[in-house]
């Protein structure tokens, strides 16, 4: 398998990259946290040095694995807040699409939010958990600039959307990996009672008059 880029051929090293990322997304898709180096090397057909050569170690890749996804849910969120519908809907929607994209792929939610298991060394997987903080950090500054281009808070409103968006992606990750575990109940018995839980000055505050609404 050709592991170099060619001159005069823009995109190429790009493409690898994206091939590279594929091929690690399919092995933790299978082994979850405890995807490693030497299994994404085996997986893409290559050695582990081109590996490391593309991401510099396991936390490069790691990150490159982590905003792939982070963009992609923050992608699915935005479309959910933005679809046309009365505001506790769309608080429902967006919890539901948080919830079915960790419910569909529980492996990758695991190796991005969850250490691994094995703690004897060695090239068995990736110490994720001390990366999960700022991946909740970023969805909740995300968070933070939906709410205040949209919803009018009053005097400090810019800090409090912050204090809600960190706070909403707080409990969500708190109430999704308790569910995704245990199961204790139904996706929309756990949104349901989430709504509940956030809708108090949400449902009284009014739109912003120079933004898009929500």
């Amino acid at each position: 398998m050709d592991t170099t880029q060619q001159a005069g051929e823009p995109g190429t090293a790009e493409r690898r990259r994206r091939e590279l990322l594929e091929a690690a997304d399919r092995v933790v898709l299978r082994d979850g946290p405890k995807a490693s180096m030497n299994a994404i090397a085996a997986e893409a057909g290559i050695t582990k040095p081109i590996l490391y050569r593309h991401f510099g170690d396991k936390a490069g890749l790691y990150q490159a694995l982590a905003v792939r996804h982070t963009d992609a849910l923050l992608g699915s969120l935005r479309a959910a807040l933005d679809a046309p519908a009365e505001r506790r809907r769309r608080v429902e929607s967006t919890l539901h699409t948080y919830l079915a994209a960790i419910e569909a792929r529980p492996q990758v939610y695991r190796f991005l939010m969850h250490p691994t298991e094995d703690s004897h060394g060695g090239d068995t997987g990736f110490d994720v958990g001390r990366h999960s903080a700022p991946l909740l950090r970023r969805l909740g500054e995300e968070l933070a600039e939906v709410i205040s281009e949209r919803v009018d808070l009053g005097p400090g409103g810019e800090r409090l959307a912050r204090i809600w968006g960190h706070g909403i992606v707080g409990m969500m990750h708190a109430a999704g990996d308790w569910w995704l575990g245990e199961r204790p109940c139904t996706r929309e018995e756990l949104v349901s009672g989430l709504t509940d839980l956030l809708w108090g000055r949400l449902a009284t505050a009014g739109d912003r008059a120079d933004g898009p609404g929500f």
